[in-house]
């Protein structure tokens, strides 16, 4: 004797009852011990209830895998309540992981060849759904047999169907090919109206000789007179066809996309349709379809963008066919309305297409004029898509995308993160030896005030930049400097070379650059790299410091007791790597050889930084460094890897 279990609905209101996640368990394992002695000894007329429930619970997150075999007794069932239920759990409850999942592949042929179209768009969905490569290889030749049926029901579902097995199985595009050929041939835009394409007599005679339940009878009574009442109105066209419906159409554009990117003889093949697919797309942009299929104004913007796709495919490499589109494109792009959301995805799709074939000059230059207005656009993804689209062009169209650089240089102070982000790589890839000056300028305002998160990638691109298209050694040295100065502490690890290296390189520009690093560096000690640079270069040049002869900078006078208590101050911070310690010492050994005056008090500076040091150098650099100031030193100067070896050098003493 079976316990009575709950209903659905009942079931349903327990759980959401239950007040602590302890009495929802309770109640599901209780009712799942029901549901297993129901499969065991209960009604199996009854079979589908306790299946439905079951579904709710695997919903939830619990385990329902007991409950596999039994849809599969309720697909092999000839009652239409049975099937429906049992396809709902093959599709929930079964995956490719499932070795129970191919034991349906026989059902699935049997009500695939039946005729009965609510029992062959279950097969169909479960098919689309959980088939694996097996049952494709398998049930390929039956849908294939659908994809020609009369009923837009039923070929929808199966071209859908063909699009998964395409996808699982590409070998299988041969199968799909001529029929995807006529389907296409088709091309009428009608309305879709479901069963009214049956002959209803029939269908009648068939659903009540397999159907016992008179509330569904009634069902299919009232929905055969809905629909007769439907056909009775007045037909608006532009399409009066209904052989091929919305639905149908959209999915066959969806198939044959698959098979062109998959199988090189499809691709040739329906090259040479790419005059109709140019014929449809320019009667749903002039003369439109029925009301129901439009979007904002827009006549089916779903449609427009799949052929779109397609068109691209087609058009890629091939100039004939891209030849073909150059009209029709020129005419979407200046005709969809861009005031609504739907008719910015045709307008996007457009652009990509047009990019993506060989397309005429100036429609290549109107693409980029319609990225260019999407920059406008108060919707932040379509700011976000326009500079993307962008940013994949600039080096096939630089020019194009040039005359949109004061809009891309406005986003770079956009509040969202992905759209500044965006907007500064598209900047510094507009960047070039005709405009560097202008964009550094932008780009170091931008550096002083970005994100932290940003600092690095704009630090390092206005350093490549400046590189790259310096117009002068002392333009490229300023620009380095400002970059150091704002944001020392993002910027590459061979950001100190470069610069040092490019400063010993400008003879000319030693006494400059030696003043400006010494001014910066008496400003602020705290970013790293400008602070090693700086301690180089009066290391190097210190004499032409002191010397105060600068002709393009005010003139400062600088003592040695400046100069050092600056380098003192740079041992004695807390924020100075060990690195940054090491220039510095160099710097004062380079300087005992260059300065006039008593070597104590350079020798007073070392021995503190000494103590600064890593400890396993301390002691070989204090004696080394002791007997080398004590002695005469030569014209060129001493270097500090030369006086610490290789311990003090690997402890990060010397530059």
């Amino acid at each position: 004797m079976v316990v009575p279990s709950l209903k659905l609905q009942d079931l349903i209101e327990e759980i959401r009852g239950a007040r602590t996640q302890a009495q929802e368990r309770e109640v599901i394992q209780k009712e799942c011990a029901h549901i297993r002695a129901s499969f065991r000894d209960g009604d199996p007329m009854l079979r589908h209830r306790q299946l439905t429930k079951l579904f709710y619970v695997h919903m939830l997150g619990y385990p329902a895998h007991f409950g596999q075999m039994e849809c599969l007794k309720l697909i092999a069932s000839s009652r239409f309540t049975d099937k429906r239920v049992g396809y709902l759990g093959a599709m929930l409850l079964l995956d490719e992981r499932h070795e129970a999942h191919l034991l349906i592949t026989n059902s699935i042929k049997n009500d695939l060849s039946q005729g009965i179209q609510p029992v062959q768009g279950l097969a169909l969905c479960t098919l689309s759904t959980m088939g694996s490569a097996e049952m494709c290889r398998d049930l390929a030749t039956e849908v294939e047999k659908l994809l020609l049926q009369p009923s837009p029901y039923v070929r929808k579902k199966a071209i859908l169907t063909a699009v998964h097995m395409i996808r699982k199985v590409p070998e299988l595009s041969n199968v799909f090919l001529p029929p995807c050929a006529k389907l296409l041939h088709e091309r009428h835009h009608g309305k879709a109206v479901g069963l009214p394409i049956l002959c209803f007599s029939s269908v009648d005679k068939r659903i009540e000789n397999w159907m016992g339940t008179p509330a569904y009878r009634r069902r299919v009574a009232h929905t055969h007179r809905h629909t007769r009442s439907r056909l009775s109105c007045p037909w608006p066209p532009p399409f009066t066809s209904p052989t091929l419906t919305p639905g149908i159409l959209l999915g066959t554009i969806t198939l044959i996309t698959e098979l062109c990117e998959r199988s090189p003889e499809a691709l040739r093949h329906f090259r040479k349709v790419v005059p109709q697919l140019a014929q449809i797309l320019r009667t749903l942009v002039t003369t439109g379809c029925s009301t129901e299929h439009s979007i904002s104004g827009v006549s089916d913007p779903f449609l427009q963008v799949q052929i779109l796709r397609l068109l691209r495919i087609l058009g890629r490499n091939h100039e004939e066919s891209s030849e073909t589109m150059n009209d029709l494109l020129a005419q979407v792009a200046t005709n969809t309305d861009t005031s609504r959301n739907a008719g910015n995805a045709v307008l996007f799709e457009t652009v990509l297409t047009i990019m993506d074939i060989r397309s005429a000059a100036g429609l290549r230059v109107l693409a980029v004029n319609i990225l260019g207005r999407f920059l406008h656009n108060s919707d932040r993804n379509i700011r976000y898509v326009a500079l993307t689209s962008l940013l994949r062009l600039v080096q096939s169209d630089h020019s194009a995308v040039q005359r949109h650089r004061p809009t891309v240089v406005e986003c770079l102070q956009e509040t969202d993160a992905s759209l500044s982000r965006r907007a500064l790589e598209l900047s510094l890839a507009l960047v070039n030896g005709s405009n560097v000056r202008a964009m550094m300028q932008e780009l170091q305002a931008f550096l002083e005030s970005c994100p932290p998160d940003l600092r690095a990638d704009c630090a390092s691109g206005i350093l490549l930049a400046a590189e790259r298209f310096a117009p002068t050694k002392r333009w490229h040295i300023d620009t380095i400097l400002h970059v150091l100065t704002t944001a020392g502490t993002h910027v590459r690890d061979d950001a100190v070379a470069n610069l040092t290296q490019l400063i010993g390189g400008a003879q000319e520009l030693h006494a400059y650059s030696v003043r400006r690093l010494y001014n910066a560096l008496a400003e602020d000690i705290s970013q790293q790299p400008l602070v090693q640079v700086a301690a180089w270069c009066i290391g190097e040049y210190g004499d032409l410091l002191l010397e105060g002869n600068f002709e393009e900078i005010e003139p400062l006078q600088v003592d040695e007791e400046e100069v050092l208590a600056l380098l003192e101050k740079v041992l004695q911070s807390h924020m100075s790597l060990p690195a940054t310690r090491g220039y510095a010492l160099t710097a004062l050994m380079k300087l005992s050889t260059r300065l006039r005056g008593d070597n104590n008090p350079i020798h007073q500076v070392v021995s503190m930084g000494l103590s600064f040091l890593p400890h396993p150098a301390v002691a070989h650099c204090h004696c080394h460094l002791h007997t080398t100031l004590a002695q005469p030193h030569p014209p060129g100067g001493v270097h500090l890897r030369e006086l610490l070896g290789h311990g003090a050098a690997a402890a990060g003493c010397g530059v």
